[in-house]
């Protein structure tokens, strides 16, 4: 069994990124439970090289049980080989969630006290294994194996790039979007403007494939992609409504992409919904496999995408501000 704790901005579509990647992992494994920001999931070691990809979580690891009450918790904990998970020296960290409905302040030290007298010593500054206590509608323990830096993600903001445009997905999101598309070996966006899907992709190392209309963004793409050391890419200057002709012989098991919400101006002359349904089009064109997509919640991207042949899995809304609401959007072939 494993545990994730997801982020909460975009709940929904973190869980739909956990899914994703325990999908590609095996098909035996799966999210049992939810219990406000943590799942409960099926799944063993095979899952860690996926979940390692995570954008919209703070870290997973083990999950040795669940309780329904501090006392069960305790007699569990007693009866727990903590040989079998501890490594080096230890400490007990608890979150207390939104929705905890237990009384666990205590919490820490009792559980401490049940594992060091099996002669593991504690480290309350630097310990080589974290056991992490959850307290929401039931109490959860298991150990922490990967947690997720906000520091990383926020090296890779837009602003912090060499070649820097203002409007651009966040990187947590961005990764979540080629998870979301099931990419294993590879993933196009054609519509990269400055490379931040491309980044995150080629960072989890995929082969990564940019198109954008104008050049200044293909140099830049490329300056950016470079800088974080991802090399493995093609980049073409080109038109998303014509992939076909960019990529000739060429089909993609995964797209993952943001086009533009602009004006006329920023669309290439062209109104945004003729851009959109056009774009879709192509991007079915050159497609075998899953397709993850945000537009403007204006659009009715459902009903034009299943009229060209896609089939429209799952749709996360966001609020982003008070004159853009949009939903990002899985598709498949």
């Amino acid at each position: 069994m494993l545990y994730i704790e997801i982020l909460g901005n975009l709940p929904e579509m973190a869980q739909g990124e956990v899914k994703a990647l325990l999908e590609m992992a095996s098909p035996e494994f799966k999210i049992i439970e939810r219990d406000y920001l943590f799942l409960a999931v099926k799944g063993d070691k095979r899952a860690f090289p996926f979940l390692d990809r995570l954008g919209l979580a703070h870290e997973y690891g083990e999950l040795l049980f669940s309780a329904e009450s501090p006392e069960e918790l305790y007699s569990k904990a007693e009866s727990i080989e903590w040989e079998k998970y501890i490594r080096g020296t230890f400490k007990v960290d608890r979150e207390t969630m939104v929705n905890c409905s237990h009384e666990v302040e205590d919490v820490e030290r009792k559980v401490g006290a049940i594992v060091s007298k099996r002669g593991f010593k504690v480290n309350l500054s630097s310990p080589q294994t974290l056991i992490r206590v959850y307290c929401g509608k039931k109490l959860w323990v298991g150990v922490r194996k990967k947690f997720f830096e906000a520091k990383e993600f926020n090296e890779r903001k837009a602003d912090k790039r060499p070649f820097y445009k203002p409007i651009a997905l966040p990187p947590r999101v961005a990764r979540a979007m080629v998870n979301l598309a099931r990419a294993r070996k590879e993933v196009l966006d054609p519509f990269m403007g400055t490379g931040g899907i491309l980044i995150e992709a080629g960072l989890m190392g995929l082969k990564v494939y940019g198109v954008d209309l104008r050049r200044d963004m293909v140099e830049g793409a490329r300056r950016n992609l470079e800088h974080y050391g991802v090399k493995n890419y093609v980049l073409k200057q080109g038109d998303a409504t014509r992939l076909r002709e960019l990529f000739p012989d060429k089909t993609f098991e995964a797209v993952a992409t943001d086009p533009p919400y602009g004006t006329s101006a920023t669309l290439g002359g062209r109104k945004r919904e003729e851009l959109y349904k056009k774009a879709l089009s192509s991007i079915y064109d050159v497609l075998d496999g899953y397709l993850s997509i945000a537009f403007p919640a204006q659009f009715n991207a459902e009903i034009v995408a299943e009229r060209i042949g896609f089939e429209v899995l799952e749709k996360y809304y966001q609020r982003v501000h008070s004159s853009l609401d949009r939903y990002f959007y899985v598709m498949r072939i």
